[in-house]
């Protein structure tokens, strides 16, 4: 039940972090480090832009024989949807739900879908932590990288709270 596993790291990050983005002030939320960084508003709807993306890949792999999945331009999406003139609650409690939507969708995936391996992703071009093209691949691998993803950018604003998930790449076909 690697599942059930997978989305109690995904639940606990995701509470954990909720809590943490709602003591920050929404000035802090929206200032900027350096020129051409995000703000905590920016990483956070960067954050929803991710678990919206993810949403879809990971109900798709249970309907397709591989892992090729659609990318995004996240410095575009995060421009277009101006996360900067947002409202850093609202952000918040979108980012906190779609991701609890996320660990139900986890909970439900059958092993064979979650450990089905597969030399024919993308994982080289949409993971985080990429796979060279045509390595061994599983949708398990992807979604570890979903959560060190998020834990990455929550420690950028929170440093040392999150430590990542083990995630060995998938063994030989």
């Amino acid at each position: 039940m690697e599942n059930l596993n997978l989305a109690l790291h995904l639940a606990e990050t995701t509470e954990t972090g909720y809590a943490l983005l709602n003591e920050m002030s929404p000035a802090a939320a929206f200032e900027k480090s350096h020129p051409g960084k995000w703000s905590a508003a920016e990483m956070v709807g960067h954050l929803i832009d991710s678990a919206s993306n993810n949403h879809h890949r990971f109900v798709r792999a249970s309907q397709q024989k591989d892992l090729i999945f659609s990318g995004y331009d996240q410095n575009a999406w995060v421009s277009l949807q101006a996360y900067q003139k947002g409202n850093f609650p609202t952000l918040i409690e979108l980012w906190s739900q779609f991701n609890r939507h996320l660990v139900h969708v986890i909970a439900h995936i059958p092993d064979d879908v979650l450990m089905r391996l597969t030399t024919n992703h993308n994982f080289h071009q949409i993971a985080w932590q990429t796979l060279p093209e045509g390595q061994p691949a599983t949708l398990d691998y992807f979604i570890r990288d979903y959560i060190n993803h998020l834990r990455h950018h929550l420690n950028s604003l929170f440093p040392g709270t999150f430590t990542f998930i083990e995630n060995p790449p998938p063994g030989n076909v």
